[in-house]
């Protein structure tokens, strides 16, 4: 399995249950061993492009993960940073890096319904420790949404 498979395994996650904003029932992740968390969070996301050090996804802002004026709710912003920040260091084999800094900057609103791409580029790297840093922009308009940056720690793989 090439990397952008992988990539692309990891963040599009199954399209069985039907996105009309009602929630699904956590028992049918349950029994998949699905993660209700992720499904709930990342329903929709498509991944774009992959390359060494680069991801872009989008994504079209639902409804359930809206606030009561229609907008992204910035908990799903830092989600969407911490997924895909965490989605491009990931290494095949060894455990999921820790998450153990992230900054974000919320800049505008993204409404219902508006679709919105989400890169990844890789900052730098030192031992175990990576650094990425996300962007949300509003696809159509290119009116940045958010900028987040992700540190995050994981084994290295062995070099025997």
């Amino acid at each position: 399995m090439t990397m952008m498979e992988k990539i692309r395994e990891y963040l599009q996650l199954s399209d069985e249950v039907v996105d009309d904003g009602e929630a699904p029932r956590v028992e049918e992740f349950l029994r998949k061993g699905k993660s209700f968390y992720e499904d709930f969070s990342l329903r929709g996301i498509r991944v774009n492009r992959v390359e060494p050090g680069f991801i872009s996804c989008y994504f079209k802002v639902p409804l359930r993960l809206t606030d009561r004026d229609g907008n992204l709710v910035n908990g799903a912003i830092a989600n969407l940073v911490d997924e895909v920040g965490g989605a491009l260091v990931h290494v095949e084999g060894l455990p999921i890096f820790v998450s153990v800094d992230m900054s974000i900057a919320v800049l505008s609103k993204a409404k219902l319904g508006e679709e919105l791409e989400i890169t990844s580029r890789l900052l730098g790297e030192r031992g175990g420790y990576k650094g990425t840093i996300v962007v949300v922009r509003n696809k159509m308009t290119g009116e940045i949404i958010a900028e987040g940056r992700h540190s995050m720690f994981g084994r290295q793989a062995s070099k025997l």
